[in-house]
């Protein structure tokens, strides 16, 4: 699926408010100070870009993944969540676990589907308990401030029950973390995924424990990858051959003990071709939809030349027990 476009209306509307929510918050710190924290949390995060898995361990880490990617994460959530709605799949009341959460993106793409359904999709009053499980407790203390700041202050269609676990799912216990046995509707897994075959190997046997005993018996999983680093784990490059593709997508699903239920690749791009940055920057200033608000402020502290825009590059993976 192309995606191009954004509700404009929905998106500017969190644009603006996140914006306010870093200002005031940045503000807080010395100036001299403020300079170099962002400068290492950024460094940090940008291990996402070449493949390693950053530390998430700085004191701003959390603002500048709200700067760098939140919203473009929210955005995929967001079209995740209509998916699930169109396919029948998503009930009134909700139990979602949400592991690795960060700050919450997939409560966030929940909330905002159904603030842009109101007079639109006929969905009723619903409840959703959201289960955090997360490393950081700054990405779970800066989401749940930034929730109550924004989505809580909107007319929304939910009433949500919130439950905030910090655990390294490395050190997981399950008992410790009391997880509920055979509980949630979904349980999602959006861009916790390794490649480095130990740190893989002991991720997918955990989540498999997890799913195993704390998702319903008619629950589902829902798996979210970069294009990039679900061929990389096989080491195949990205192709337009689709039987190859469908291949790799059950092997990734197959190797969490999961069945597949049905899949989508959401890209910006009208090829699973790799292109050069070049021709990406000229198709995205030319087609995608930019951020306007966020653009500004990443120029104003990481000397950025060019606008940032809602790109895509994920799969949206849907698989059972």
């Amino acid at each position: 699926m192309q995606c191009t476009g954004i509700n404009q209306d929905i998106f500017n509307d969190l644009e603006e408010n996140l914006i306010a929510y870093l200002q005031d918050e940045l503000s807080k710190i010395p100036q001299k100070q403020l300079k170099l924290k962002l400068e290492d949390a950024l460094e940090d995060i940008n291990n996402l870009k070449i493949g390693r898995d950053p530390s998430y361990a700085f004191s701003l880490t959390p603002h500048v993944y709200f700067m760098k990617y939140f919203l473009e994460n929210v955005y995929c959530l967001y079209l995740a969540w209509f998916l699930i709605y169109e396919a029948g799949l998503l009930p009134k009341n909700v139990n979602i676990l949400d592991i690795a959460a960060g700050p919450g993106t997939v409560v966030y793409g929940l909330a905002l589907f159904l603030q842009s359904s109101i007079g639109f999709l006929q969905i009723p009053q619903m409840h959703i308990s959201y289960y955090s499980l997360e490393k950081q407790d700054a990405f779970q203390y800066r989401g749940l401030q930034f929730w109550r700041r924004y989505i809580e202050s909107r007319k929304t269609l939910i009433n949500a029950y919130f439950r905030f676990v910090t655990d390294d799912i490395f050190n997981f216990n399950s008992q410790s973390s009391n997880l509920p046995e055979d509980f949630f509707d979904f349980i999602i897994i959006s861009h916790c995924f390794f490649l480095e075959s130990q740190k893989k190997q002991r991720a997918n046997s955990i989540y498999q424990k997890i799913i195993n005993t704390s998702i319903r018996k008619n629950g589902y999983v829902i798996l979210i990858i970069q294009d990039k680093k679900l061929f990389k784990s096989y080491d195949m490059p990205r192709t337009e051959d689709i039987s190859q593709e469908q291949y790799i997508v059950n092997q990734f699903v197959s190797d969490l003990d999961l069945e597949l239920v049905w899949y989508r690749y959401l890209t910006s791009r009208d090829s699973r071709r790799p292109c050069s940055a070049i021709e990406f920057a000229k198709f995205a200033d030319e087609k995608l939809p930019k951020q306007l608000y966020m653009t500004s402020l990443i120029q104003k502290y990481f000397d950025q030349r060019h606008n940032s825009n809602y790109k895509l590059d994920d799969y949206i993976i849907i698989a059972k027990k």
